[in-house]
């Protein structure tokens, strides 16, 4: 089993009163400063010195709401300021949240690996970090039956992230985790959504060779009772009443983020480019996903309002394969389909059908979490490739009518500043030279055209890095990206092992700092023979080693 060890001379949750109810409770050992103690397993071995575990708290008792700190109160004493539409701005900078892994809770509604991820959380907040994000699975918490909602191990992950003094980001993960780049696990949706599609596979994204796509109900279906008698919208409505139920305490203080999500891997667009069983590879246009019954019946009904009832008779017969480059194709290619008018009406309700329903998810959204503090967001995938071309073509396959013609995120923008929400983007790490020539990419100038669509909206952004990276170049990107786009906030992918290795971790300290004062804090020494550096390492307790270095451990910042 994988642990971790932290050692610091000096406490980092120095900010906070050590009488502070956050951080004693009634019973448990005293423990030095910068630990919080956590009762040993039943028949657990007397810990070795070599294995000082954080006590971050990960099996104690949950404690009674009146033992809590005032919400208020937490977030002044932690954050230096409010939550809710801020961001963490208080402290100054842009604040860095981290993903947590995928399989937190697991697909059994289990809190996964809980001391390594209590240790983990104490290292964080130790290197700065403004707290972490966490998929709230649909197809965990309401496996057991329609509105039969099990946050168990969703609140022992919240009362560990109030332990550590962090804020949380919480996905609303209405799709399927398995078959996408970084999809470490499979978490399907619920069994009984699965039943649904059996019966009736139209509720799911359809391709035009028949192909259906699981991970995300078809948009075309959201306001028809195709679950159990009630609509997704209503089904994705009820979730998100029963987490504010649950988690009123926490709202706008301990859980400073509401990300809806709205299709396939959290983001408003399509699932054009589904890596499961070799179906897409980079850098392939990807193919519209219109051809489920709802879908087709709202592009015949289009057509006939448009008068041309021979346009609603399906999606285009020449927008090629998955795996096709843009020339390969009538439609994609320099002046194909696309640029003419049946190519302009059916990508108007291809877009504008991902907006509507965009739009539908978010008011179902503003309606449970208005007036609670926590801010809603919304992810938009940052689909560089073929960027550089006239017709944009993987970007139009994903819903987003964006071409060297027209701006396809400037709609996008608006919808999300009407329903208050921050527009979330991903790719922030990407420089246009890193990417392969054949492929036409532009992850530099997407990124600039999504700031200023942001901008001429109102509507506030924030990034995400697509892949995972630990270079300093990478690092760099985003802080000279943050600091040119004015972000709300940056959330790093992912916390896990890697992170922790000693130069990764390293790098990781010295970004987290960059971010917060504009990227002009000098890198971090490699040594501090003052012990004042937080030390965090991942250690195998079946086996003896005499080095922690030999572990893969990590050395962090100097507090």
């Amino acid at each position: 089993m994988a642990l971790m060890t932290l050692r610091s001379t000096t406490s980092f949750l120095s900010p906070v009163d050590p009488s502070s109810k956050l951080l004693h409770k009634p019973g448990a050992d005293d423990a030095p400063p910068s630990c919080a103690a956590v009762p040993a397993p039943p028949h657990a071995a007397a810990p070795s010195r070599r294995l000082r575990l954080v006590r971050a708290g990960a099996a104690a008792a949950p404690a009674p709401a009146a033992d809590r700190a005032p919400a208020g109160a937490a977030a002044e004493l932690l954050h230096a300021g409010g939550a809710g539409q801020d961001h963490g701005r208080a402290r100054g900078g842009v604040p860095v949240y981290v993903m947590l892994p995928l399989d937190t809770v697991g697909p059994g509604g289990q809190l996964s690996r809980q001391r390594a991820v209590a240790a983990s959380l104490m290292a964080l907040r130790g290197a700065g970090v403004e707290g972490v994000m966490v998929d709230v699975w649909w197809g965990v918490v309401e496996r057991e039956g329609p509105g039969r909602y099990d946050w168990e191990a969703y609140a022992e992950l919240v009362r560990m992230v109030e332990r550590a003094g962090l804020r949380l980001q919480a996905v609303m993960s209405f799709h399927q985790c398995g078959g996408n780049v970084g999809d470490t696990c499979n978490i399907p949706l619920p069994p009984w959504v699965l039943e649904e599609m059996s019966s009736n596979p139209d509720i799911v994204y359809t391709d035009r060779s028949g192909r259906r796509n699981p991970e995300y109900i078809s948009l075309g279906c959201d306001t028809l009772p195709v679950l159990k008698g009630r609509t997704p919208i209503q089904v994705y409505t009820d979730y998100m009443r029963s987490f504010r139920e649950r988690f009123s305490d926490y709202l706008g203080n301990v859980i400073a983020e509401i990300q809806v999500g709205m299709g396939p891997c959290g983001e408003l667009r399509y699932p054009s480019y589904p890596e499961a069983n070799g179906t897409w590879r980079f850098p392939g246009i990807g193919e519209f996903q219109c051809y489920d019954k709802y879908m087709r019946a709202s592009l015949e009904a289009a057509a006939v309002a448009a008068g041309r009832e021979d346009w609603g008779r399906g999606g285009p017969h020449d927008a090629g394969e998955y795996k096709q480059m843009p020339e390969e194709t009538g439609f994609f290619r320099h002046d194909g389909t696309w640029s003419t008018e049946y190519g302009r009406f059916f990508l108007e309700w291809y877009s504008g059908m991902l907006l509507e329903h965009g739009d539908r998810v978010l008011a179902a959204a503003e309606a449970v979490f208005g007036g609670t503090g926590a801010t809603l967001s919304a992810k938009v995938a940052g689909i560089h490739w073929h960027y550089g071309t006239r017709s944009h073509a993987a970007e139009l396959t994903a819903g987003y009518y964006n071409t060297r013609h027209r701006n396809g995120y400037a709609p996008i923008a608006r919808m999300l500043a009407k329903r208050g929400a921050v527009l979330n983007f991903t790719c922030m790490e990407m420089k246009d030279e890193q990417q392969p020539q054949h492929a036409n990419c532009s992850p530099e100038q997407l990124v600039r055209q999504v700031k200023a669509a942001a901008g001429a909206a109102g509507v506030e952004l924030a990034g995400e890095n697509a892949l995972e990276r630990y270079d300093e170049a990478a690092f760099s990107q985003v802080v000279s990206t943050a600091r040119g786009a004015g972000l709300a906030a940056f959330t790093y992918l992912r916390m896990n092992k890697t992170l922790f290795d000693g130069d990764n971790w390293r790098q990781f300290v010295s970004f987290v700092r960059s971010m917060a004062d504009g990227g002009t804090r000098p890198a971090l020494p490699r040594c501090d023979t003052g012990h004042s550096d937080l030390y965090v390492g991942f250690l195998d307790a079946s086996k003896e080693r005499k080095a922690p270095e030999a572990e893969g451990a990590a050395t962090a910042v100097a507090l």
